[in-house]
């Protein structure tokens, strides 16, 4: 059977990280999910492009006091949740992920990724537009929840990500281009 790549963008850190114990209480192994949150637990607004770009390199204070900080959101965890880290993405910065795709993202661990988070969404098997869209969303504080789901198994996993409250990409999209983002406009 045949696996697809099933992508999802949420507002709020808290929603997507109960979206993957979802997911795993409906038997999806947590080695086929992903989560990648950008400032997890920050006041930023979720809608506002961060000012200046992140720094390639992650200062081992901040990286503290934010593991500190998913430790206290997970309080304890477990799944894949359990194993949450702080590394830094090209474009994104510092950034929260666990699961498969950072592993994509990262060149299984070599270091700084290559083609960052829309080089890993483009190698899974998405456009080209929707990767770049997706990165947005990320850049923008969104987080996002990507599960590989056998044939069989892609209605309910599409079935609980809606049902949590993903957000509607394409119309967070027109928003965004409307504010003056040029990205995703002409591919798609």
């Amino acid at each position: 059977m045949a696996a697809r790549v099933l992508t999802a963008l949420f507002d709020e850190y808290d929603t997507a990280a109960g979206v993957v114990d979802q997911l795993e209480a409906a038997g999806v192994p947590h080695a086929d999910i992903s989560i990648l949150a950008n400032r997890a637990g920050s006041d930023t607004p979720r809608d506002q492009p961060f000012g200046d770009p992140k720094p390639d390199v992650v200062d081992p204070v901040d990286a503290a006091g934010t593991g500190a900080t998913v430790g206290t959101v997970l309080g304890g965890g477990a799944g894949l949740l359990a194993g949450l880290g702080l590394l830094a993405i090209p474009g994104l910065g510092p950034v929260v992920a666990a699961g498969w795709l950072i592993a994509a993202v990262t060149g299984a661990g070599v270091g700084a990724a290559a083609g960052g988070l829309i080089g890993g969404l483009t190698g899974a098997g998405l456009t080209e537009g929707e990767a770049e869209t997706y990165a947005e969303g990320v850049r923008r504080g969104g987080t996002l929840v990507t599960v590989r789901a056998e044939d069989h198994q892609a209605d309910r996993v599409m079935a609980i990500l809606d049902r949590a409250g993903s957000i509607d990409l394409d119309e967070r999209a027109e928003g965004w281009r409307a504010e003056g983002w040029t990205g995703a406009a002409v591919r798609g």
